[in-house]
């Protein structure tokens, strides 16, 4: 039971999102005593991935937690006379304006109900436990060391899985998706486990996806029946290759415990039609898209760009004006001018000054090579993954985890004005030093002065690329430019089968943009260039026909990410907020966040280093014992290991 909990704890963090899990890791890793608990019955928060029927659950449930309109106050009779309290919300406000549109016909009419509710989320079951362990998941413990070995879905390196040094390299993975993971546990979608039987009789999925009827004919009900292969991210964004999260993740050794893919192309959108942008000098100079002339001028200036810094002359008379008038100036086509501006810079018009667009291409440059012809990776089922992976470090060395587990309130000594406690949800008292809180969890009260940004998100299922080629296999970012001025671009990123994001025939795309309205109304009108709904194409010509739309989800998200810590009310010092995603198409923003937090809470230690090899841990009575670094508090986070991966070596050396 959750009496059972230890009653004090050097660091108590509160929502397992990025920063959140990054900061939990850290402060595991420097010895202070972490307890992680979220509110929610998955790991990631407002970071998280979703099956499709988790998905369907997650929307009813937000639907539900809209509609309440009271907070509990039974915990106000634990404070006492020296003490004031500040409630935590029951409500999480970051998501709004959420509207679902089916595209793909319906088949089995009679089916469709039953299936559609086999996989959804039941709210009183916990994302911890294993079949074995549903007990210990509502008591809010980690499981067993037998069950962690077995169910745990991130990949442990083993003698029959052998790795390189992590250090210095990442896996990331180049085969085909296949049904080879179709047993692994949905934890994180919120689908509790059940035996085979019961999974065949109320989650059926296809045996072969490549025996249907006919081509691009999805029905809703197969996506429905294949919904555990989908892995839909909430947040959309890439890794760049030398980027803080990858630096992160290789020091940590956390690069173990997930595998990645390149993201292959590169597009644009221009005059009406997608096209692929060359970035890399191979793709240059085999580019039928540009002349000779061309070439020559787009390689002399992305020289320039690498090491910009050095020729201050070529651009110090020209700070004070945009990039995209900048560009006028270096003797660029129009042709070239957009390629740079809108898919390798990734910048606005207007918006980004001339030094900000060439950071900008510079640091495009410099990650490309690392891992493969453009530098983006994208996780393996999902961004939702990694907020696990730090999840699993933490406990590794010793943090407790407890999903599902409401905090009601943070107590404040009046005398100090420092945070000493929290309540929970059973009505205990927790002691901690330090308390870190992401942002969703505090009350209208203590946000009364915030001002948000927000964030336009799209999640689309298709039937095929945004740009036909001869693979299917494609994963491509395309950034499609705004229409009129004062709006934003809007950032496409299409993911395939392989990337187990989505059912083999079918293609995941996200858009996200900033916020000028709703986010149906800020992105519809990219989605219908794009692509034509299901139920309006009848022409056979695959050369001109778009991609058919199949289904689609629209939301706002709350962006906190540049929110001052001053503009919160009345927080104790020992309080730290973590902010919600941002807009950016990187991770830095997270990283630097937890870095800069962790600093404050142990000024003294290193952030993230790596772990001791076995033999090097020194045992002293109840220390940590060598069996714990493999798995005997590790919460289940994502998949088994697939059977094929590509080991790139040294991610320092340039690949062919």
């Amino acid at each position: 039971m959750a009496e059972n909990l230890p009653s004090e704890f050097d660091v108590i963090v509160i929502g397992t999102g990025l920063p959140e899990s990054i900061i939990a890791a850290a402060c595991s890793r420097s010895g202070q005593r972490v307890l992680h608990v979220d509110s929610r019955s998955y790991y990631g928060g407002n970071w998280a991935s979703f099956s499709f029927s988790g998905l369907l659950s997650w929307l009813k449930e937000h639907q539900e937690n809209s509609n309440i309109l009271s907070e509990c106050s039974a915990w106000q009779e634990k404070i006492l006379e020296n003490e004031e309290a500040i409630a935590l919300s029951r409500r999480d406000k970051t998501i709004q304006h959420v509207e679902v549109f089916c595209y793909a016909r319906y088949e089995n009419q009679d089916l469709d109900e039953d299936v559609e509710e086999a996989g959804a989320l039941q709210k009183n079951h916990a994302s911890v436990t294993s079949a074995k362990s549903t007990e210990a998941a509502d008591s809010a413990c980690l499981p067993t060391e037998d069950e962690s070995l077995s169910t745990a879905s991130c990949e442990i390196p083993t003698e029959q899985t052998p790795r390189s040094d992590p250090k210095n390299a990442l896996e990331v993975n180049d085969v085909e998706a296949t049904g080879e993971k179709e047993n692994r546990r949905d934890d994180k979608t919120c689908v509790p486990s059940t035996s085979e039987e019961e999974t065949s009789e109320n989650v059926p999925i296809a045996e072969d996806t490549a025996e249907q009827p006919k081509k691009n004919r999805i029905t809703y009900s197969q996506i429905i029946k294949e919904g555990r292969r989908f892995n839909i991210d909430l947040v959309s964004k890439l890794l760049y290759s030398r980027g803080l999260l990858i630096d992160l993740l290789i020091k940590s050794n956390v690069s173990r415990y997930a595998e990645f893919k390149n993201i292959t192309r590169i597009l644009a959108f221009r005059e009406g039609r997608v096209e692929q942008v060359p970035c890399s000098r191979a793709d240059v100079f085999n580019s039928k898209q540009l002349t000779m002339v061309e070439k020559r001028m787009l390689m002399k200036f992305l020289t320039f760009c690498m090491d910009y810094e050095e020729y201050p002359d070529e651009y110090k008379a020209y700070e004070e004006i945009s990039f995209s008038e900048y560009l006028k100036t270096q003797k660029l086509t129009p042709n070239l001018q957009y390629f740079v501006l809108h898919s390798i810079a990734m910048t606005s018009e207007t918006a980004s000054s001339t030094i900000d667009g060439l950071k900008a291409t510079q640091n495009f440059l410099h990650c490309l090579g690392r891992y493969g012809n453009t530098p983006f990776l994208f996780p393996l089922y999902g961004q939702g993954e990694l907020p696990q992976c730090f999840c699993r470090m933490c406990a590794v060395f010793g943090g407790i985890y407890c999903l599902r587990h409401s905090v009601q309130c943070l107590v404040v000594d009046k005398e100090s004005g420092k945070c000493k406690a929290i309540i929970d949800h059973f009505g205990q008292r927790i002691i901690a030093k330090h308390f870190i809180v992401e942002d969703s969890y505090f009350s209208e009260n203590t946000c009364s002065r915030v001002q948000y940004r927000q964030i336009s998100r799209a999640v689309l299922v298709t039937d095929k690329s945004v740009l036909k080629s001869n693979s299917d296999q494609q994963i491509s970012i395309l950034t499609v430019p705004a229409d009129e001025p004062g709006a934003f671009a809007v950032r496409v990123i299409e993911l395939c089968s392989s990337t187990m994001t989505c059912m083999k025939g079918t293609y995941l795309v996200h858009l996200t943009c900033t916020s000028s309205k709703t986010a149906r109304e800020d992105l519809e009108p990219v989605v219908q260039k794009l692509f034509t709904p299901y139920t309006e194409t009848e022409i056979e010509n695959e050369e001109v026909e778009k991609p058919r739309l199949l289904w689609a989800l629209y939301f706002n998200m709350r962006d906190s990410s540049d929110v001052s810590r001053n503009s919160y009310n009345d927080l104790p010092s020992n309080v730290y907020v973590c902010s919600g995603p941002d807009c950016g198409l990187g991770n830095d923003n997270a990283v630097k966040q937890a870095e800069a937090l962790f600093q404050q809470i142990c000024p003294k230690e290193d952030f993230c280093p790596p772990p001791p090899n076995p033999e090097d841990i020194i045992l002293e009575g109840d220390s940590l014992q060598p069996e714990a670094l493999e798995s005997s508090a590790i919460p289940e986070a994502s998949s088994e290991t697939p059977k094929e991966s590509a080991n790139l070596g040294n991610p320092e050396e340039p690949s062919e």
